[in-house]
């Protein structure tokens, strides 16, 4: 006998029930995998690089202008030691010609009598070597009646005397000089002090 199907039954044989899970291949992707970072921790990961970078940036830029900065120091430290270098060129020269100056002011001191028109000959050389000194810079220290200075003056021997100071220049052996604000030697002097008094300390300055 022929059975009847049941009544209201309309699904076709062997087809999915209607709450059956959909097939795997039309499930929607969603961008995420197991394993994979997600897009917001990669964001982070690219803010921590820029922030380094930048920190690493300002680190050079820094060092950029600290190097800068000394090497304008170096040009000017340089420059000042050219300058200093023009000015004294001519000291050796100069140490050189003092010698000469003393013999001839020894010679105005100690001439006389008959020869006084080679004394005048040598005044007027004299001071023509005083005019170019100072031309170039030198200036003659004059001692005789000032306070003993040991930057600028060597004492060579101490006097009694009542008429004068303590340690004030009596007497002067051979003039000092200085190049512009440089010492080229010591006044050579005589220094005043009294009975039982304390030395003159000399301090040497000939370099």
């Amino acid at each position: 006998m022929n059975q009847k199907k049941p009544e209201g039954d309309t699904t076709a044989a062997g087809s999915a029930p209607p709450n059956a899970p959909e097939d795997e291949a039309t499930q929607p992707d969603t961008g995420r995998h197991d394993g994979a970072p997600s897009a917001s921790t990669e964001l982070d990961q690219l803010r921590q690089k820029l922030h380094e970078k930048e920190e690493e940036a300002h680190k050079n830029y820094d060092l950029f202008l600290r190097e800068r900065a000394d090497l304008e120091n170096f040009k000017k430290r340089m420059q000042r030691e050219k300058v200093e270098a023009l000015r004294f060129a001519s000291e050796p020269l100069i140490r050189e010609l003092l010698p000469v100056v003393d013999n001839l002011e020894r010679a105005i001191e100690h001439g006389g009598g008959n020869g006084q028109s080679v004394v005048e000959g040598i005044r007027l050389v004299l001071n023509s070597l005083h005019e170019i000194l100072e031309r170039h810079g030198v200036r003659r220290i004059h001692a005789v009646g000032v306070q003993f200075d040991p930057t600028v003056h060597e004492a060579m021997a101490q006097v009694e005397s009542a008429e004068h100071e303590p340690n004030q220049v009596v007497e002067q052996h051979h003039s000092g000089y200085l190049l512009h604000e440089r010492l080229l030697r010591p006044a050579l002097v005589t220094v005043s002090g009294r009975k039982g008094g304390a030395g003159v300390e000399s301090e040497s300055n000939n370099d």
